[in-house]
């Protein structure tokens, strides 16, 4: 029997993974690029960045028109109106039904019909709970 023959210790690695297992002490070993600390600061810097514009761009509506003038003078509805403003912007619904939840709490959808021709309607939806607008659908 002969014995087996051993791996090469010395040369050139045969693959570039094989390269960067190779640690001659002068470059250090070979991190990933996602993986180095800067990127990942950035990325987690900019993530952090975007959450707070999400949640800041659901309030800037308010915060900008607290009494909601503007969108009303411009015939739009935005979440927190009142059933008064949403009648002021759109006018009276074509038809409302009224629900209330097990709790007791009550939840109107307002119909709006819109007729583009003798043929064909578009409807637009309002969902308030107890008088506050809390979404809807155009």
């Amino acid at each position: 029997m002969q014995p087996p023959e051993s791996l090469p210790t010395s040369g050139s690695p045969d693959t570039p993974h094989d390269s960067a297992l190779q640690n001659d002490g002068s470059q250090g070993p070979s991190v990933p690029f996602p993986c180095r600390r800067p990127v990942r600061i950035t990325v987690a810097v900019l993530l952090g960045a975007f959450a707070v514009f999400m949640l800041a761009w659901g309030f800037l509506p308010g915060i900008l028109d607290p009494t909601f003038e503007r969108h009303i003078q411009d015939k739009d509805v935005i979440v927190g109106m009142t059933r008064e403003q949403a009648i002021e912007a759109w006018g009276s619904p074509y038809q409302m039904n009224i629900t209330y939840t097990d709790r007791g709490v009550r939840r109107e959808e307002w119909v709006y019909e819109d007729w583009i021709d003798a043929g064909s309607v578009k409807h637009r939806y309002l969902y308030f709970e107890e008088g506050v607008l809390v979404g809807g659908w155009k």
